[in-house]
């Protein structure tokens, strides 16, 4: 298999031509996309070479073997999903810092197992969002106790519980914000009598 006539990209393509190509594929055939459909397995099979052959060009580029990918926290981690092609895509799009496209497909999947957890803790690791992560990883890790990945992840995680517990920040709309002006200005002319402070 030539990964660049799969992709119909050539060598000399840029690292963000390859991505562009990539993603352009990956949401034709994406399997979501033939829910019910009698092509749902050609599909299939073409996604798995698509993302077979991101993977490849991408390690040849980065010098990296094909057989283990740096996660999130630092460690590294086996593809191990080999079978479940829509995590071989978004730990794809992980790798490739394709968070927006990871966190997406995710919110796709129609299961919550201790994979699907994982992922999605090491999307958040990577947004910043630490105590979600952990509660992700803590879900994975409690439903599938003997995988190694998830528990490195969580102890890396938790040896450096000093990092803040970012949570996603909260939508203000307009009257919410203006509410609490409207407040503010009670307060302060009440407490103040009207005068400044």
């Amino acid at each position: 298999m030539d990964p660049y006539k799969v992709l119909g990209i050539t060598p000399q393509t840029s690292d963000d031509d390859v991505k562009r190509a990539y993603r352009e594929l990956a949401r034709k055939y994406h399997p979501d996309n033939y829910v019910n459909n009698p092509l749902a397995d050609l599909a299939e099979a073409r996604m798995k070479e698509i993302n077979e052959a991101y993977d490849m060009i991408m390690n040849q580029r980065s010098g990296k073997s094909s057989s283990a990918n740096q996660d999130s926290s630092g460690g590294s981690y086996q593809n191990n999903t080999a079978g479940n092609g829509i995590y071989r895509q978004i730990r794809s799009a992980i790798t490739s810092g394709n968070l927006a496209m990871a966190e997406e497909m995710l919110s796709r999947c129609s299961g919550r197992d201790a994979e699907w957890y994982f992922l999605m803790g090491t999307v958040y690791f990577r947004k910043g969002w630490y105590d979600e992560a952990q509660r992700c990883y803590t879900q994975a890790c409690a439903m599938d106790s003997t995988n190694m990945e998830y528990q490195n992840a969580l102890n890396n995680l938790n040896m450096g519980a000093n990092y803040g517990g970012y949570r996603p920040m909260s939508t203000v709309n307009c009257c919410d914000f203006c509410a609490q002006l409207i407040y503010c200005n009670c307060l302060l002319n009440c407490c103040c009598g009207g005068g400044g402070c």
